[in-house]
């Protein structure tokens, strides 16, 4: 389970830096593999499904929020 937190989490980061480009007018996914292309749009499915297991996961894996369970 490790390895799954592990590849979610380099791929938020992956789509947090994309969002931060698409601010700017310049969306680094789609400038790779093209803009609608088959390759872009795995990339937004893997880094949505990597939002959805950190979000469900979040808890278990944050040393930060199970030692504030303690309190």
């Amino acid at each position: 389970m490790k390895a799954l937190h592990i590849i979610a989490f380099i791929l938020l980061v992956v789509g947090g830096l994309n969002w931060l480009l698409v601010a700017f007018g310049w969306n680094l996914v789609d400038a790779i593999f093209g803009v609608g292309s088959m390759l872009s749009r795995i990339i937004y499915v893997l880094v949505g499904l990597a939002a959805l297991v950190e979000l469900f996961g979040h808890k278990k894996n944050c040393r930060t929020c199970t030692a504030g369970s303690a309190m």
